[in-house]
């Protein structure tokens, strides 16, 4: 496996979160979860963090990295 396999068309894009919209800085068909570790094609994409600039599969990971942080600020 080269550093390049997977990046590219079919593989995972790299996208860069703006509010209310994305843009794609390298082509690829998906993104992954940072909650879940999920595969989200790109046309399936609604949930991501701008100040994390991380993509979430659903409303429900999108939560639950929401509660982890607040938990984690609280106890430290």
């Amino acid at each position: 496996m080269n550093r390049y396999e997977g990046i590219g068309p079919g593989g995972e894009a790299k996208i860069r979160y703006l509010d209310g919209d994305f843009q794609v800085t390298v082509p690829g068909t998906f993104v992954t979860c940072a909650v879940t570790g999920m595969r989200i094609p790109l046309s399936e994409l609604r949930y991501w963090s701008v100040d994390r600039q991380e993509p979430y599969v659903d409303a429900a990971a999108s939560l639950k990295r929401e509660l982890e942080l607040r938990d984690a600020k609280a106890a430290g």
